[in-house]
């Protein structure tokens, strides 16, 4: 039986108060291939009211005990991986080989990484005579993004069951199928009824509801900044915790040292990955301004071996952008960065001409990109790059810090020991040197108009926690 028009509260699948069906839109063909439920206020009531009354007893368990669900809960993932993939390759246009590997994959070594820390995590503490006890901060909200879906509901989801918390997730309208097949994930795990609740929904009928509910205790926010401002207005008469991961400009410092035709081929590739659908992807390229025509042309070359097709196409790289929306919008910045003078390398406006359906946008590269230009300040999520010349690596620090955001930076040199003082320099949450590989124990998160708050491993654990000090624990002697 499918759930998709059901919510999952208090341990059971469950008719919204209201009916209220959205499409779900497969962006590859524009076609409606499923329906959701939206939420309404009285859903969310009885989702919070479900875990509350479940904190009273899953808030006093032991970490051996949430230790055991959660790996309960990631047995059932792996055996459900095939249908994950299939429901975000669908819903948001991943390729299928990526939606089982990266947005699938990221999942599981969240929920692993966090049974991991859980092992060892100490909980409490003696200080002189007095006793440090971290313990769960009660009932969260958890609202998550579209792009990558299961990535942000696991390093929730899991450090929330793991600090003791109960909780009521929100997924994307857009991609939401992931979400109900997570749910049934953690139903057939045999998690607590009410410590895991699901309702689908909007930000004004959801999310606002969820944010100013007085029996909330935290939000954790996953999405742009403009959303996450009215997340943390919302919570505000209530003083609630909010923790947000936000938008990001990320900055790419290829030092005068560095094999330029390699480094431009994988910043050129950290950029396209998952249609340039990520907060923390690589979007300005800063190159050395007498070498700057020859990292152009690599970046051209490197835009075109990718492949723009349908997600369900064996050869395609680059699956479509997720919505009418978003690709409207990464046009008119495209043509922005026309209009602005910078030179067009690669790509550019429309989709590529085989195309006529789905929303597929051209790997497209901008050169000559100055500071003051929108593609240079504005977050684009497309598959856009912008090549941004320097005289002194010193001027490239100072412009790759001048913008309002602050989630992540990336540093390519040889020479070690200077990326490494630059990095320092950085006002990023994050510093990529030499494109390491991805660590789920790495914090996660950002400085600036990107957030507050760290995800993934221990430093997801310890924002879902609070601090007591017990005076006197210790009798004198």
């Amino acid at each position: 039986m499918s759930h998709n028009l059901q919510f999952y509260i208090d341990g059971v699948w469950v008719d919204p108060v209201v009916p209220n069906t959205l499409d779900v839109i497969d962006p590859s063909n524009e076609d409606a291939f499923a329906q959701i439920s939206l939420g309404s206020k009285a859903d969310v009531d009885k989702a919070v009211a479900a875990a509350k009354r479940a904190f009273d007893t899953f808030g006093f368990t032991s970490a051996e005990e949430r230790l055991d669900i959660l790996n309960r809960v990631i047995e059932i993932y792996k055996k459900r991986s095939g249908d994950l993939a299939l429901a975000v390759s669908r819903e948001m246009g991943a390729p299928r080989r990526m939606a089982l590997d990266s947005q699938v994959g990221v999942g599981l070594a969240h929920l692993q990484k966090m049974a991991q820390v859980l092992k060892s995590f100490e909980f409490r503490h003696i200080k002189g005579s007095s006793l440090i006890v971290k313990e769960p901060i009660g009932v969260v909200g958890l609202i998550t993004p579209w792009n990558w879906p299961l990535n942000q509901i696991t390093c929730k989801v899991g450090p929330a069951l793991a600090a003791g918390c109960t909780m009521v997730l929100k997924p994307s309208e857009i991609a939401p199928l992931d979400a109900i097949i997570f749910a049934e994930i953690i139903d057939e795990a045999g998690v607590p009824k009410g410590v895991f609740n699901l309702v689908n929904g909007d930000g004004p009928g959801v999310g606002q509801a969820l944010s100013s509910h007085p029996d909330i205790d935290m939000m954790s926010f996953t999405g742009s900044t403009r959303a996450g401002i009215l997340v943390a207005k919302a919570a505000a008469d209530t003083v609630k915790r909010v923790h947000q991961e936000l938008g990001g400009k990320s900055a790419n410092i290829l030092f005068p040292d560095v094999d330029l035709e390699k480094a431009v081929a994988k910043g050129v590739a950290g950029c396209f990955s998952n249609s340039g659908q990520s907060c923390n992807a690589p979007t300005r390229m800063f190159v050395p301004r007498d070498r700057h025509d020859e990292a152009a042309g690599y970046a051209k070359t490197a835009a075109e071996k990718f492949t723009v097709g349908p997600a369900d196409a064996a050869g395609s790289k680059l699956g479509p952008v997720v919505s009418q929306i978003q690709f409207d919008k990464i046009q008119d910045l495209i043509q922005a960065g026309i209009d602005e003078g910078a030179t067009l390398v690669a790509g550019g406006p429309g989709r590529p001409a085989e195309l006529n359906r789905g929303y597929y946008v051209r790997p497209t590269v901008f050169a000559d990109v100055t500071p003051d230009m929108r593609i240079a300040r504005e977050e684009i999520f497309g598959p856009v790059l912008a090549i941004m010349p320097y005289d002194t690596v010193e001027e490239a620090i100072g412009t790759a810090n001048d913008t309002v955001y602050g989630l992540a930076s990336y540093i390519q040199a040889k020479d070690i020991q200077k990326a490494r003082e630059v990095a320092a320099r950085m006002r990023t949450g994050n510093v990529y040197i030499n494109y390491p590989t991805w660590d789920a124990g790495l914090p996660f998160g950002g400085y600036k108009q990107s957030g507050n708050g760290r995800e993934y491993a221990e430093y997801g654990l310890e924002d879902f926690l609070e601090i007591k000090g017990i005076a006197g624990y210790e009798a004198a002697e």
